[in-house]
C-alpha cells in the first residue's frame, strides 16, 4: 500500500510566519506532528511519502503514485484543504481525512466529497482502517466512541521530513484542558481531562530527535502543558531535567500553559530547569466582564500583568494571545489592550478576532440567536469573523486593525523589548532555537 500524506498550507497571516522565517532561511516553524504520528501508526511495510505545502510543493506524480492520499488539517488551512481535494478529485484519488478541520468542521464547511473521514483522535480507529483498507472496504465515516489511551502513542515517523527547513521540532505530552472557555474547540476534540504520556515515552520522543541530529528548539504542542501539575513535578520534570543535564541541554523548550502556573512557584523552577523558556499564555482580554463572558476562569480575578512578570521573573519569554470582539467589549477596549500589551512586554502579541469554531459552546450560543455568519476561514487573524458581534462591524475591524498598526509599529516594538529586558531573569542554558 502506497500513502501519501499531505499537510495543506497556511494562510498569509499570523499561522505562517511566512515573512519572519525567511531571514533564518527556514520554510516553516513547526513539522505537521499530526501525520508524522499516523504514519507511525501504519504498517511498517506500507510505503509512505509526506508532502508539507509549507515547505514543498505538491506534484501531480505524488498523488498518481499514492493509493491513499492522507489529509489533515485546522480549520485555518481551508482554502489550501480544498484545493488539495480538487486536485486529488481530478486524478482520481481517494482521500483519507482527519484533523481538526474535519472533526468539528464537516458539516460548517461541508466536505461531502472526501471519501473516508477520521473524525476525533485515530488511535482508537487506525486499526479497522487499516483492516478497511487493506479489504477495499472502508467506510465513509469512522467516529471514535470515547478518547484514546496516549500511553500507546508512537514515535512520530521522522525520516519522512527533512528537518532543516523547520525552525523548531515538535512533540506531545498530553491531550484536553481541564479549563471550558466559550470559544475554544480544544475541549470539544480532547475533552476536559488532561490524558498525559509516561515520562518513558516523553523521554523516548526526545531520544528520537537527538538521535537524528536534533539541536535547537522543541516545542510541546499541548494546549495546556500544565494540566496535570502533580504527574509533571512527581515525574515527567524530573527525568526531563535528568535527560537534559547529561546531554548538557541540546534543546530549548517552549508550550503552552495557563496563566495559574504563575501560583506555582515550584513548578515554575522544574519548568525552567528543564529547559523551558518560552510559554505561551491565552490572556486573551484584560477586560473582566469579557473573561466572564467567555468563561476563562483561570484568568479572572486576577491581575493579569503582574502575573506576566512572574512568569518573566522566573525566567520565561511570555508569548501572549488576545481576543477583540467580546459582547462585552467597550468602545475603549482596543486602547485597554494596547496599553497593557505595551505595559507587560509581551512581544509576541498574538491579537485575533473573536471566532466561533463549530461544535464550541460559543457557536452554538450565536446560533441559537441567529448571528452565525456563513463562509467563516476559520482564522482569527486574517480581519474577519464567523458571526454578528454585538459592536458595530466597522468599529471592531477598525479597532483591530488598529491595535496591530500600534503593537507593532517600531517604536512601540521595541519600547516593548526593553520592558521585557528589564522583568527577563533567564535561568537555564539552552540550544538556539535558530
Amino acid at each position: 500500500m502506497k500513502i501519501l500524506l499531505v499537510y495543506p498550507k497556511y494562510p498569509d497571516t499570523f499561522w505562517s510566519f511566512k515573512h519572519a522565517l525567511k531571514f533564518i532561511n527556514k520554510k516553516a516553524t513547526l513539522p505537521p506532528l499530526g501525520l508524522l504520528t499516523v504514519a507511525a501508526m501504519l504498517p511498517t511495510e506500507w510505503e509512505k511519502k509526506l508532502v508539507n505545502l509549507n515547505t514543498d510543493t505538491l506534484h501531480d506524480r505524488d498523488i498518481k503514485w499514492a493509493d491513499y492520499v492522507f489529509l489533515s488539517a485546522m480549520a485555518a488551512q481551508q482554502h489550501s484543504t480544498r484545493e488539495v481535494i480538487k486536485r486529488c478529485k481530478a486524478l482520481n484519488a481517494k482521500i483519507v481525512a482527519g484533523g481538526p478541520l474535519f472533526t468539528t468542521g464537516y458539516e460548517e464547511f461541508g466536505f461531502d466529497d472526501i471519501d473516508h473521514l477520521v473524525f476525533s483522535e485515530a488511535e482508537n480507529i487506525m486499526p479497522q482502517l487499516i483492516q478497511d483498507l487493506e479489504k477495499g472496504c472502508a467506510k465513509h465515516i469512522y467516529k471514535a466512541t470515547e478518547f484514546p489511551d496516549i500511553t500507546k502513542t508512537p514515535i512520530p515517523q521522522w525520516s519522512l521530513i527533512d528537518k532543516k527547513k523547520y525552525q523548531m521540532m515538535n512533540i506531545q505530552y498530553s491531550r484536553g484542558c481541564p479549563f471550558d472557555c466559550e470559544f475554544c474547540d480544544i475541549t470539544v476534540i480532547n475533552g476536559r481531562k488532561p490524558r498525559t504520556k509516561s515520562a518513558e515515552q516523553v523521554i523516548a520522543e526526545l531520544n528520537s530527535l537527538y538521535d537524528e541530529g536534533w539541536r535547537g528548539g522543541v516545542f510541546f504542542v499541548d494546549d495546556n502543558f500544565i494540566g496535570n501539575k502533580l504527574k509533571l513535578k512527581s515525574e515527567v520534570l524530573p527525568a526531563i531535567i535528568k535527560w537534559m543535564k547529561k546531554r548538557k541541554h541540546p534543546f530549548s523548550l517552549s508550550t503552552e500553559v495557563s496563566i495559574n502556573l504563575v501560583d506555582d512557584k515550584e513548578l515554575m523552577g522544574m519548568m525552567t530547569k528543564a529547559g523551558f523558556d518560552t510559554v505561551f499564555v491565552g490572556i486573551e482580554t484584560p477586560h473582566e466582564e469579557s473573561l466572564v463572558e467567555c468563561n476563562k476562569m483561570a484568568n479572572k480575578s486576577r491581575d493579569l500583568l503582574a502575573s506576566v512578570k512572574t512568569l518573566q521573573n522566573h525566567g520565561f519569554q511570555v508569548q501572549g494571545g488576545f481576543i477583540v470582539g467580546f459582547d462585552s467589549d467597550p468602545p475603549s477596549i482596543f486602547k485597554t489592550q494596547i496599553n497593557f500589551i505595551q505595559k507587560s512586554g509581551i512581544l509576541t502579541a498574538m491579537v485575533g478576532l473573536l471566532n466561533a469554531p463549530p461544535e464550541t459552546r460559543l457557536y452554538k450560543r450565536l446560533k441559537a440567536e441567529n448571528r452565525i455568519l456563513p463562509g467563516g476561514s476559520g482564522d482569527n487573524t486574517d480581519g474577519a469573523t464567523n458571526f454578528i458581534p454585538k459592536m458595530p462591524y466597522e468599529v471592531l475591524m477598525n479597532g483591530y486593525r488598529y491595535i496591530l498598526n500600534t503593537i507593532y509599529a517600531p517604536k512601540p516594538y521595541y519600547e516593548r523589548i526593553k520592558t521585557f529586558l528589564k522583568e527577563y531573569r533567564p535561568r537555564a542554558k539552552a540550544k538556539s532555537r535558530i
